[in-house]
């Protein structure tokens, strides 16, 4: 393997990835998303993202990853416009929701994926609230319009699991995935 290659063109990923010292460069995948109805297709997603770049650079180890935020049973991905993000902040004002986060890994022929779920209870939130964070337009590239690492961490009352799942990548998850293919991060 000549180097790790993260297949996501996520700032977030990218800043977490850095945050830990791991030595890695961005190749945004071209691979197609499919309409996602469940969370059972974050880990395909992931590894679809991961194989696209592989196919591009087949001496590197890719990192492909995909979060969804999921409230009663909905799947909220990234708004597309106002209307879509004020829904869905007003869909998780107040409730507890889950972050799913699959992560694969691919190098050649050998593939491994994973999933992280972490719980994530939102503070009841006034019509004010969800319009000042909307004019922000932090929530415009986030998996249910918020951003945890961001303004909208004063949203968040309580988190159950790995907050940098909710960030979008599970670092100790990711972590031992590479550590398992004997990639040095340290």
């Amino acid at each position: 393997m000549n180097s790790l290659i993260l297949a996501s063109a996520s700032p977030r990923r990218a800043a977490l990835l850095k945050q830990i010292g791991v030595d890695f460069r961005i190749i945004e995948s071209c691979y197609k998303e499919p309409v996602v109805c469940n969370d059972d297709q974050v880990e395909a997603i992931a590894l679809g993202k991961a194989r696209e770049v592989g196919k591009r650079y087949p001496e590197s180890l890719v990192l492909g990853a995909d979060t969804l935020v999921v409230c009663n049973g909905e799947v909220l991905g990234k708004p597309q416009d106002e209307q879509e993000a004020r829904f869905m902040l007003a869909a998780l004002s107040g409730k507890p929701h889950k972050v799913v986060t699959g992560v694969a890994l691919v190098h050649k022929t050998r593939e491994m994926t994973a999933r992280e779920e972490t719980m994530v209870w939102m503070k009841p939130l006034a019509e004010k609230e969800i319009d000042a964070y909307i004019a922000s337009g932090e929530p415009f590239d986030k998996a249910g319009s918020y951003a945890v690492q961001g303004k909208g961490a004063v949203f968040v009352q309580k988190v159950d699991g790995c907050f940098f799942n909710v960030v979008g990548l599970p670092l100790q998850k990711t972590v031992a995935m590479l550590e398992e293919w004997n990639y040095a991060i340290w």
